[in-house]
């Protein structure tokens, strides 16, 4: 079976980075803030914590990025874009401020990483071989990204605005039947999920790619057409 290579992409755009390596670990940590009272004399153990709220999500990687085979290899263009994802070009709506894009980390089946948004808080890269013009053909990147949470009240995408669509990420195993049986009870309906979704080869289904869940009563008629 083919190796599943983790990838960086724009929640709300279309570039993304391939890891040509998939990270040999990485660290996840998230935290509870309490403030405790400086002084007080009503208990030995001192006051009583008041908790102030939960930080953000964090997890640190190292990517490896190798070019040396390539007839004029150059990992810049790489290590340039994880800085590009670091600097202000989006604007959400309803904001004036141009912010950084949003990022998903797609790894195969690891939905702990998958359905969350993360933004690139810091990039550390170091080059590490070079050709004989100088080019740049090995180099690491330690990264940092931070949880992005939803707005507060933020819309459902399976419930209210008729323009909103569920979705579901492909994972190891899934199939437009298994995930027809999921959603709907009835794996015929796997016809309309491809109808929905423009799916030529229902048996190629990218890992780590999404597809759109349409209504129930649009996956039935997209079933009757495709019969």
């Amino acid at each position: 079976m083919k190796m599943v290579k983790a990838k960086l992409e724009e929640v709300e755009g279309m570039d993304k980075l391939e890891f040509k390596f998939n990270p040999s670990e990485y660290s996840a940590q998230k935290s509870a803030q309490w403030d405790a009272p400086k002084r007080s004399m009503s208990t030995k153990a001192g006051g009583k914590p008041e908790f102030i709220g939960t930080s953000p999500q964090t997890v640190n990687m190292q990517i490896f990025f190798d070019d040396w085979e390539a007839a004029v290899g150059d990992v810049t263009k790489d290590v340039e874009k994880l800085f590009k994802w670091c600097t202000p070009s989006h604007k959400s709506i309803g904001q004036d401020t141009p912010h950084p894009p949003l990022l998903r980390l797609i790894w195969g089946s690891n939905l702990h990483l998958a359905e969350r948004k993360f933004y690139l808080a810091s990039v550390n890269a170091k080059y590490t071989m070079f050709g004989r013009t100088g080019n740049p053909l090995r180099a690491t990147a330690d990264i940092s990204l931070k949880e992005s949470p939803d707005e507060p009240g933020a819309q459902n995408p399976t419930s209210g605005s008729i323009h909103a669509r569920a979705t579901h990420l492909i994972s190891e195993g899934d199939s437009l039947q298994s995930i027809a049986t999921q959603e709907y009870s009835n794996p015929a309906f796997w016809r309309g999920l491809a109808l929905f979704n423009d799916i030529d080869d229902p048996l190629r289904l990218e890992l780590g790619s999404r597809i759109l869940i349409p209504s129930r009563d649009e996956a039935a008629d997209g079933t009757k057409r495709e019969s």
